[in-house]
């Protein structure tokens, strides 16, 4: 009976399933498949072209590829929405902007809840914007624009590639401390927005320095200033919109990194670390500074604060200006 007995706990044993694996040795595996980091943003902008270089990096680093999934339209709706329903393993990410932050403020119906629905990872850059206005424009200079504005209120356009967008409360901004009226025409994305003030459709933007900077040489259009509190690396000879008319404007567009909330810290965390170490190095900080990009570190507790932070610094100025979207 002895022997019956500690046979059929040995069976008994066998057949037992194996203990599951910690959370920490999950995250070690990770990523065991492809990562997605959805940009809500058209092709072409800042947020696209930076996640491009990064998953790029990260593809390289982690052994695994990092594919981007451009999922644009509603303000960045729609693709921060895919990622907030998304599975909370470290195989979906989204590559957000400022945008997410004066969205909070700006779109009440949206279907998620930034800093309930997502999780802070890690910045990635910020850079300047530009204010270029199209050729046909008879304004030389910023003051000039501001003059002509306000001869003719509502009958020059900007565009923005949608509804709360850093391009899109960069022109409301502008038009709240410099006193017009100039009509807000939002857009699908960047490339569509851009191509229509190329096109002459509209008559100015505010855009990335990055994304502009061509344009501006090939004299497809002109920069009447840029929009950091200090002159751009990139373009030195245009003055800021400070110096050249609004005192103490400044607005800049930042990136970073979020995952669906409930991801596991050790992920985070391990994709923290592997942004941080990218964006340190030599060749990675030399190649944005000629595209007017400066690198963000900050550990995960500390990118949630900052956007917290954000999100009441453009709550206030939305309120204040009475900005509403149409």
């Amino acid at each position: 009976m002895r022997r019956l007995a500690r046979r059929s706990l040995l069976i008994g044993a066998a057949i037992l399933p194996a203990a599951p694996a910690t959370t920490q040795s999950w995250a070690q595996s990770w990523p065991a498949k492809p990562v997605k980091i959805v940009v809500p943003f058209g092709p072409g902008g800042p947020a696209d072209v930076y996640a491009r270089i990064l998953g790029q990096e990260l593809t390289e680093a982690l052994k695994q590829q990092f594919i981007i999934d451009n999922r644009p339209g509603a303000g960045a709706v729609i693709g921060t929405d895919i990622v907030a329903k998304a599975a909370p393993d470290g195989y979906t990410l989204l590559m957000m902007s400022n945008t997410h932050t004066t969205n909070e403020t700006l779109l009440d119906n949206k279907p998620y809840v930034l800093m309930r629905d997502l999780i802070a990872v890690a910045p990635v850059n910020s850079s300047d914007l530009v204010m270029v206005v199209h050729p046909s424009v008879k304004a030389k200079t910023l003051q000039e624009f501001i003059a002509l504005a306000k001869a003719d209120p509502g009958k020059l356009t900007y565009a923005s590639s949608g509804p709360g967008t850093p391009y899109h409360m960069a022109g409301e901004l502008f038009k709240a401390m410099s006193g017009t009226d100039i009509l807000h025409v939002p857009h699908k994305n960047s490339s569509d927005a851009r191509n229509d003030v190329m096109g002459g459709h509209v008559q100015m933007m505010f855009d990335a320095v990055t994304a502009m900077k061509g344009s501006i040489d090939a004299g497809q259009v002109r920069a009447l200033a840029t929009t950091g509190a200090k002159r751009s690396a990139v373009l030195p000879d245009v003055p800021t919109v400070s110096e050249a008319g609004v005192p103490g404007y400044e607005a800049t567009i930042w990136l970073g990194i979020m995952a669906p909330k409930g991801t596991p810290q050790e992920i985070v965390d391990r994709l923290a670390a592997e942004i941080a170490r990218i964006i340190a190095k030599p060749s990675i900080r030399e190649a944005w500074a000629k595209q007017g990009a400066v690198p963000m570190t900050l550990s995960p507790a500390q990118f949630d604060s900052f956007l917290r932070r954000d999100t009441d610094k453009w709550a206030k100025v939305i309120q204040q200006a009475g900005i509403k979207v149409q």
